[in-house]
């Protein structure tokens, strides 16, 4: 299988209301891909949708070779925020063993492939030390990292993360960057939201947005500074002016 998605005329929405219009799109195995564009540019919804928790307006959308909602089960999904209440006593072990209830169900027993997995996710994330504190306790950063520990605790072939790295310590910042190779290079698709430009230049593919997919491909001829123009508009180039490539071939590359 070259493609760990795949979309076809695919259009997203809420009621009546259409977030992404109709666009074509394929994401690879075995590669980080980047989905950038500015707020409200439908990155969120996309995430959604592969997920399996949003239903397509129209068009198709495969993932993993299957439908969405029949692939959750082969796929992590590691969310930018998740609220926890204070008081709760959920451990960093017992949140990250949350991660084995995909391939356990929750109240069978956990084996010691099981205790293996949660451990060396624990481990990779720099997070071993953390394991007896509450979440509530924790810093931002550690925090994130004990749900990406989560997420490649579970059995997956597709990690998804909502803007992992956005306002990370830099410690953190460089584990989960680590991690997200690591995973990849186990031959599995990352896939991952983002607004910063600087890290969809590091991915191996990226989809630009703004209300559809307006381009996919290698980042060198998605990111070009035509493509930007179109996704940001003209001021935003001022502030990025030395992060754009020349645009040498036009969008040769991208697919709309």
């Amino acid at each position: 299988m070259n493609a760990a998605v795949e979309a076809r005329g695919l259009a997203l929405g809420y009621g009546s209301r259409t977030a992404v219009a109709p666009s074509d799109f394929t994401i690879p195995t075995a590669a980080i891909t980047a989905i950038i564009g500015p707020n409200g540019s439908g990155k969120s919804t996309l995430m959604h949708a592969i997920a399996g928790a949003l239903t397509p307006l129209s068009g198709e959308l495969t993932v993993l070779g299957e439908s969405p909602t029949a692939a959750q089960r082969r796929l992590a999904y590691v969310f930018q925020s998740v609220d926890v209440p204070t008081g709760t006593p959920l451990t960093v072990r017992e949140t990250v063993g949350m991660g084995r209830y995909a391939t356990l169900g929750m109240w069978r027993r956990r084996r010691a492939v099981d205790r293996d997995r949660v451990a060396a996710a624990m481990a990779e994330l720099e997070v071993t030390d953390l394991a007896a504190r509450h979440l509530t306790e924790l810093s931002g950063g550690q925090r994130q990292r004990v749900f990406v520990a989560q997420g490649i605790a579970q059995d997956h072939e597709l990690l998804m993360l909502d803007e992992p790295l956005t306002g990370l310590d830099l410690n953190s910042a460089r584990t989960i960057d680590r991690i997200l190779h690591a995973d990849r290079d186990k031959a599995g698709a990352v896939v991952l939201s983002t607004h910063d430009l600087d890290e969809a230049f590091s991915a191996d593919h990226v989809l630009l947005m703004n209300g559809r997919v307006l381009a996919s491909g290698p980042p060198q001829r998605v990111l070009t500074r035509e493509n930007l123009e179109t996704a940001y508009g003209l001021g935003a180039l001022h502030e990025h002016r030395d992060a754009f490539l020349d645009d040498t071939d036009g969008a040769a590359g991208a697919s709309h």
